[in-house]
């Protein structure tokens, strides 16, 4: 059974993202999905299109800021919503499948535009048996 859940985290100008779950995998898939509910109500964006993700780097840290970014910059050039993420990583590369949508202004109703993941509280790590990943999202 898997325990992979998200949340938010107070931060004075920008807002906390945190992804946790059984696996680094999982850890990074919630990050993104706290992410994503930084900007839309995730339950209404719908998973019609999938593209690919892929990114590495030997440090877990410097992965998740990748990762993130790489998310941010598809929402932005793509003009997409995601709402389903599928990562594996192995030796510190990353490879993702991510669902979602075209924005649709009057259904999604965006609150904020992310700028980008920062290295603010940047943290991946293991707390127990559970994978924790972390960062600050610059809106």
């Amino acid at each position: 059974m898997s325990n992979a859940y998200w949340e938010h985290f107070e931060h004075k100008a920008d807002i906390g993202v945190r992804g946790f779950g059984n696996t680094l995998a999982e850890a990074f898939e919630q990050a993104a999905v706290a992410m994503t509910s930084v900007v839309v109500d995730i339950s209404l964006v719908q998973a019609t299109t999938s593209i690919s993700i892929a990114c590495s780097d030997d440090d877990n840290d410097a992965l998740l800021y990748d990762w993130l970014n790489a998310l941010i910059y598809e929402m932005a050039t793509r003009k997409m919503l995601f709402c389903k993420f599928e990562v594996s990583i192995d030796h510190g590369k990353l490879e993702a499948a991510v669902y979602g949508e075209a924005i649709d202004i009057v259904r999604h109703q965006p609150c904020v535009e992310i700028k980008g993941a920062t290295f603010t509280e940047l943290a991946v790590y293991q707390e127990g048996q559970q994978w924790v990943a972390q960062c600050v999202i610059d809106v």
